[in-house]
Protein backbone atom coordinates (compact mmCIF):
# COMPACT_ATOMS: atom_id res chain seq x y z
CA UNK A 1 0.00 0.00 0.00
CA UNK A 2 2.87 2.32 0.56
CA UNK A 3 3.71 2.12 -3.12
CA UNK A 4 0.23 3.20 -4.19
CA UNK A 5 0.23 6.23 -1.94
CA UNK A 6 3.59 7.49 -3.24
CA UNK A 7 2.25 7.44 -6.83
CA UNK A 8 -0.81 9.41 -5.78
CA UNK A 9 1.20 12.01 -3.88
CA UNK A 10 2.59 13.81 -7.01
CA UNK A 11 -0.21 13.91 -9.62
CA UNK A 12 1.42 16.57 -11.86
CA UNK A 13 4.82 14.94 -12.10
CA UNK A 14 3.99 13.29 -15.38
CA UNK A 15 2.67 16.43 -17.17
CA UNK A 16 4.63 18.05 -20.00
CA UNK A 17 5.17 21.85 -20.04
CA UNK A 18 3.29 23.81 -22.67
CA UNK A 19 5.73 25.32 -25.19
CA UNK A 20 5.59 29.14 -25.17
CA UNK A 21 5.39 31.05 -28.47
CA UNK A 22 8.31 33.12 -29.68
CA UNK A 23 8.31 36.74 -28.38
CA UNK A 24 6.66 39.21 -30.72
CA UNK A 25 8.98 41.82 -32.21
CA UNK A 26 8.07 45.49 -31.75
CA UNK A 27 9.59 46.28 -35.13
CA UNK A 28 6.90 46.45 -37.83
CA UNK A 29 6.99 43.48 -40.17
CA UNK A 30 6.30 45.26 -43.47
CA UNK A 31 8.51 47.78 -45.27
CA UNK A 32 5.73 50.34 -45.90
CA UNK A 33 5.01 50.54 -42.18
CA UNK A 34 8.73 50.95 -41.42
CA UNK A 35 8.96 53.75 -43.99
CA UNK A 36 5.85 55.43 -42.54
CA UNK A 37 7.33 55.34 -39.04
CA UNK A 38 10.63 56.75 -40.33
CA UNK A 39 8.78 59.56 -42.13
CA UNK A 40 6.73 60.39 -39.04
CA UNK A 41 9.88 60.48 -36.94
CA UNK A 42 11.61 62.75 -39.49
CA UNK A 43 8.57 65.05 -39.58
CA UNK A 44 8.52 65.26 -35.78
CA UNK A 45 12.22 66.12 -35.70
CA UNK A 46 11.78 68.76 -38.43
CA UNK A 47 8.78 70.32 -36.65
CA UNK A 48 10.68 70.46 -33.37
CA UNK A 49 13.70 72.04 -35.05
CA UNK A 50 11.47 74.61 -36.78
CA UNK A 51 9.74 75.49 -33.52
CA UNK A 52 13.05 75.95 -31.72
CA UNK A 53 14.44 77.98 -34.63
CA UNK A 54 11.36 80.25 -34.78
CA UNK A 55 11.52 80.78 -31.04
CA UNK A 56 15.18 81.74 -31.32
CA UNK A 57 14.56 84.03 -34.30
CA UNK A 58 11.70 85.85 -32.53
CA UNK A 59 13.53 86.30 -29.26
CA UNK A 60 14.09 89.99 -30.00
CA UNK A 61 10.30 90.45 -30.28
CA UNK A 62 9.70 88.96 -26.84
CA UNK A 63 12.41 91.13 -25.33
CA UNK A 64 11.06 94.26 -27.05
CA UNK A 65 7.52 93.53 -25.84
CA UNK A 66 8.81 93.02 -22.30
CA UNK A 67 10.69 96.32 -22.46
CA UNK A 68 7.60 98.06 -23.85
CA UNK A 69 5.59 96.76 -20.90
CA UNK A 70 8.24 98.09 -18.49
CA UNK A 71 8.21 101.47 -20.23
CA UNK A 72 4.42 101.69 -20.06
CA UNK A 73 4.37 100.74 -16.39
CA UNK A 74 7.09 103.14 -15.36
CA UNK A 75 5.58 106.23 -16.99
CA UNK A 76 2.32 108.01 -16.60
CA UNK A 77 1.42 109.30 -20.07
CA UNK A 78 -0.16 112.43 -18.60
CA UNK A 79 2.92 113.47 -16.59
CA UNK A 80 5.91 112.74 -18.87
CA UNK A 81 4.65 112.18 -22.43
CA UNK A 82 7.76 113.59 -24.14
CA UNK A 83 10.10 111.20 -22.36
CA UNK A 84 7.73 108.30 -22.97
CA UNK A 85 7.66 109.09 -26.71
CA UNK A 86 11.46 109.32 -26.74
CA UNK A 87 11.80 105.92 -25.07
CA UNK A 88 9.27 104.44 -27.52
CA UNK A 89 11.23 105.87 -30.45
CA UNK A 90 14.44 104.33 -29.12
CA UNK A 91 12.69 100.99 -28.58
CA UNK A 92 11.32 100.92 -32.14
CA UNK A 93 14.75 101.79 -33.55
CA UNK A 94 16.49 99.09 -31.51
CA UNK A 95 13.86 96.52 -32.48
CA UNK A 96 14.23 97.40 -36.16
CA UNK A 97 18.02 97.13 -35.87
CA UNK A 98 17.61 93.63 -34.42
CA UNK A 99 15.26 92.54 -37.21
CA UNK A 100 16.68 94.25 -40.31
CA UNK A 101 20.19 94.90 -41.66
CA UNK A 102 21.94 97.83 -40.01
CA UNK A 103 22.80 99.32 -43.42
CA UNK A 104 19.07 99.64 -44.15
CA UNK A 105 17.97 101.06 -40.79
CA UNK A 106 20.79 103.32 -39.64
CA UNK A 107 20.53 106.07 -42.29
CA UNK A 108 16.72 106.39 -42.05
CA UNK A 109 15.25 109.44 -40.32
CA UNK A 110 12.09 111.54 -40.43
CA UNK A 111 9.59 110.70 -43.17
CA UNK A 112 11.85 107.99 -44.64
CA UNK A 113 11.93 106.23 -41.25
CA UNK A 114 8.15 106.42 -40.91
CA UNK A 115 7.69 105.17 -44.50
CA UNK A 116 9.96 102.23 -43.71
CA UNK A 117 7.90 101.38 -40.61
CA UNK A 118 4.72 101.60 -42.70
CA UNK A 119 6.17 99.29 -45.35
CA UNK A 120 7.11 96.63 -42.80
CA UNK A 121 3.73 96.87 -41.11
CA UNK A 122 1.56 97.19 -44.23
CA UNK A 123 -0.29 100.27 -43.10
CA UNK A 124 0.03 104.02 -42.95
CA UNK A 125 -0.37 104.57 -39.22
CA UNK A 126 3.22 105.67 -38.79
CA UNK A 127 3.32 108.34 -41.49
CA UNK A 128 -0.31 109.44 -41.21
CA UNK A 129 -1.41 108.39 -37.73
CA UNK A 130 -0.07 108.41 -34.19
CA UNK A 131 3.28 107.06 -35.41
CA UNK A 132 4.24 110.56 -36.58
CA UNK A 133 5.10 111.29 -32.95
CA UNK A 134 8.16 109.02 -33.27
CA UNK A 135 9.79 111.46 -35.67
CA UNK A 136 8.52 114.78 -34.32
CA UNK A 137 7.66 114.59 -30.61
CA UNK A 138 11.19 114.31 -29.19
CA UNK A 139 12.09 117.61 -30.87
CA UNK A 140 8.93 119.65 -30.22
CA UNK A 141 8.53 122.13 -27.40
CA UNK A 142 4.85 121.32 -26.89
CA UNK A 143 4.04 118.04 -25.23
CA UNK A 144 1.78 115.55 -27.01
CA UNK A 145 -1.52 114.70 -25.38
CA UNK A 146 -1.77 111.60 -23.19
CA UNK A 147 -4.26 109.95 -25.56
CA UNK A 148 -1.86 110.33 -28.48
CA UNK A 149 0.93 108.76 -26.47
CA UNK A 150 -1.28 105.81 -25.49
CA UNK A 151 -2.24 105.36 -29.17
CA UNK A 152 1.44 105.46 -30.10
CA UNK A 153 2.30 102.83 -27.47
CA UNK A 154 -0.48 100.58 -28.81
CA UNK A 155 0.79 101.09 -32.38
CA UNK A 156 4.36 100.25 -31.31
CA UNK A 157 3.08 97.06 -29.63
CA UNK A 158 1.22 96.04 -32.81
CA UNK A 159 4.28 96.81 -34.93
CA UNK A 160 6.59 94.74 -32.74
CA UNK A 161 4.20 91.79 -32.91
CA UNK A 162 3.35 92.03 -36.57
CA UNK A 163 6.22 93.51 -38.60
CA UNK A 164 7.77 91.34 -41.25
CA UNK A 165 11.27 91.30 -42.61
Amino acid sequence: MAEVQSAQVDPVAGLIDIPLPQPVSLLPQTWPSRIAIALLLAAAIAATWRLVHQRHVNRYRREALAELSRIEQSFDADKAPAELVTRLAVLVRRTALAAFPRETIAPLAGPAWLAFLDSTYEGSEFSEGPGRLLASAPYQRTMPAGGEVRSLAALVRRWIRGHHA
